[in-house]
C-alpha cells in the first residue's frame, strides 16, 4: 500500500475533529470537550474569541473565526467537523458550504430521524442550555420548519448548572448537576406524555445520559450519540467473524 503525505499535516488518524468555545469549565468524560468520552481519537480546535456569551447571543462576527479553524481541522486530515456548543448550529449551512465536508454542528439534527421513529402523535422531549435561544431563527438553520413535534424546556434556571455552564464559575458539582437534569427530564415527560425520546440537545449534558434514561426509561439521544452515529460512516471497517 503506498501513502502520500498531507501537506501542513502533523498528525494523523483523527476522523473527527471538534470546533471549542473559548471558556472556562470542567470537561468530564462524557462531555464533548474530553477526548476520553470517545473509542477513537478526536481532534481538537479553538475557536479564537468564540464565548459562551457569544454563542447563546448568535453573533455572526465569530463565523470567519469558525471557518479559519474548521480549515485548520481539515488541513489536519479531519473527515468531518462538529462543536461543543449547539447554539453554533445558526453557522451550520455557511460553514458546511465553506469547508466541503461533512459538517454537524448541533445535536439538533438527529431530531428527523428521532421523530421517524415514532407514530405522527409522538413527540421529542428536547433539554437544553437555554430554551430562550433554541428559537425557531436556530431551527430553521438545521432545517426544522415545524417543531410542533418538539416539547423543549432549558435548565438557564438551574442554579448549579447555570453557575457552571453558563456563569463560568470553574466549578461543577456532578451530583446536584445531575438531579437538575433529572428533574427536568421527568417534569418534561409527565407533563407531556406522547413524549417518545429524550434529546440532550447541550454538549455539556452526555454525562447525565445514563441518570436521565433510568428515571424516564425512554430513548435518550444527545451530542455523543450524534458523533458516534456520523464518526461510523466516515470510518467504516471490514467485517470479520465466521458463519
Amino acid at each position: 500500500m503506498i501513502y502520500t503525505a498531507r501537506k501542513g499535516q502533523t498528525s494523523s488518524g483523527e476522523a473527527i475533529g471538534i470546533l471549542l468555545l473559548e471558556t472556562s469549565v470542567p470537561f468530564i468524560p462524557g462531555d464533548v470537550a474530553n477526548a476520553t468520552t470517545y473509542p477513537f481519537p478526536v481532534r481538537f480546535q479553538k475557536v479564537e474569541g468564540f464565548t459562551v456569551a457569544r454563542a447563546i447571543g448568535k453573533d455572526p462576527s465569530v463565523l470567519e473565526a469558525m471557518i479559519e479553524a474548521a480549515e485548520d481541522l481539515v488541513a489536519q486530515g479531519v473527515r468531518a467537523v462538529t462543536g461543543d456548543c449547539g447554539f453554533m448550529a445558526i453557522h451550520q449551512n455557511v460553514l458546511a458550504e465553506k469547508i466541503r465536508i461533512p459538517v454537524f454542528l448541533s445535536s439538533l439534527l438527529q431530531i428527523p430521524f428521532i421523530t421517524g421513529l415514532f407514530t405522527d402523535t409522538g413527540k421529542v422531549g428536547i433539554i437544553t442550555a437555554d430554551a430562550g435561544s433554541l428559537d425557531s431563527r436556530l431551527l430553521k438553520s438545521i432545517g426544522i420548519e415545524n417543531p410542533e413535534k418538539l416539547v423543549i424546556v432549558g435548565l438557564e434556571n438551574q442554579p448549579h448548572f447555570y453557575d457552571f455552564a453558563i456563569k463560568e464559575t470553574g466549578v461543577l458539582d456532578t451530583d446536584k448537576v445531575e438531579k437538575e437534569v433529572v428533574a427536568a427530564a421527568r417534569h418534561l415527560t409527565t407533563r407531556n406524555p406522547d413524549i417518545r425520546a429524550l434529546l440532550l440537545e447541550c454538549s455539556l449534558l452526555p454525562p447525565y445520559a445514563a441518570a436521565v434514561q433510568e428515571a424516564v426509561d425512554l430513548p435518550v439521544f444527545d451530542y455523543i450519540t450524534m458523533i458516534r452515529f456520523v464518526f461510523s460512516a466516515v470510518v467504516q471497517k471490514r467485517y470479520s467473524g465466521f458463519i
